[in-house]
Order: C-alpha cells, then structure tokens, then sequence
C-alpha cells in the first residue's frame, strides 16, 4: 500500500515537475486524513446510488454528461435519489484532476468535475497534460501557484488512495463506473433507461 501511494505521487510529480511549494489561498480543509463523501440529494432519499468513477474514463463521462442530468431532474431533485460520488485513481492523470476538485470549496467540487468530464479529450488523454489542465483549474479559480501547490499535497493524495483501497478491499470495486445502488453492485455502464428501471423497483 505504502508503495502504491509513492508510485502515484512520483507519476504525478513527474506529469507536474517544476511545481513549486506555496500554501493555498483557496478555503478548503487542511486536514484529509478521512476525505468526506462528495454527495447530492437528501441524506433521507429512499435510494442511495454510489458511483465510483475515473475523471479519464469514458463511460464515466458519458455517464456525468448525458445520464446524470436526467437523473438529478426526474430522482435527485424530487428527493428520491441521493447520489454519493467516490474517486477512483489508477492513472496519474485522474488523480491530478480529483486533488484540484478536492482542494476547492466543496460547493465547487461537482463544477470543476463537470469541467474535467467535458473537456476530457482536452486534458485526459494528451501526452502533456500539464498546461490545458491548469487552464481548466485557472477557470475554477486556481493560479499557478495553488494549481501546483494543491498537486504537492501528499497527504490528500494518500488520503484519495485510501478512497481507493477501500473500494477495491471492501467493496471489490475493480474498474469504473461501478455503481451500487441501494447495496446492490453493478458494474459497466448504465443508460437512464436502466438506472431508472432499477429505481423505480425499489421505490
């Protein structure tokens, strides 16, 4: 485990090498010891839907951008469904996205994901990814300084990694999208047809 966190840092250091040190001046929590669930829904909704998923996967993105606005207008909205969203890193490139979304206000964590899937072909899959992910994040609010800064934090690095962990040891998350919905695992794709067939029973 400890090897898996020192893997991914050093890739994410050599993908952002010339990152200087600096303290962020954006409001965020300092301490990512237990990194909270990133949600949307009432707390109370009937059906609780957790998705674990990858900023460059693109069934995630297709899943983000075209299935979840239906989702959030017919379920989420009405309180029925309550979505918990968990990342999922095995690619350097997801886990630079997921530390900038993480190191900015929680009310603006699903804004920038949102950015991160639109624009995926932008930044996910290019062989320098460095410069068009720092535009997207300068587009959140970042500078040059907290963009690198917030990608030099280790300890929400290993803390995202433990999200991981847990995944895969107590949940046997493999791959994404992975979704469970009320406990029940299922894994690949789902349209809105199917999602909304899977709720609907257990309405």
């Amino acid at each position: 485990m400890l090897r898996q966190r020192v893997i991914f840092f050093v890739l994410v250091s050599f993908l952002f090498s010339g990152a200087s040190s600096g303290a962020l001046s954006l409001e965020r929590d300092t301490e990512h010891s237990s990194l909270k669930d990133m949600m949307e829904g009432d707390r109370t909704a009937p059906v609780t839907i957790i998705e674990y998923a990858s900023l460059v996967c693109s069934h995630c993105a297709d899943f983000y951008l075209k299935t979840l606005p239906e989702l959030r207008e017919k379920y989420i909205k009405t309180g029925k469904v309550r979505l918990i969203f968990r990342e999922f890193i095995y690619e350097p490139r997801a886990a630079a996205g997921f530390m900038l979304a993480r190191c900015l206000p929680k009310e603006r964590y699903f804004s920038l994901i949102e950015v991160l899937f639109q624009k995926q072909a932008d930044w996910a899959f290019v062989l320098d990814a460095k410069q068009p992910l720092m535009n997207l994040a300068k587009l959140a609010g970042f500078s040059e300084k907290t963009f690198e800064a917030c990608l030099q934090d280790q300890n929400l690095l290993d803390s995202l990694n433990r999200v991981v962990q847990r995944g895969r040891d107590d949940f046997g998350v493999q791959a994404t999208p992975t979704f469970f919905i009320n406990g029940r695992k299922y894994e690949g794709a789902l349209s809105f047809e199917k999602i909304s067939e899977i709720i609907d029973s257990l309405l």
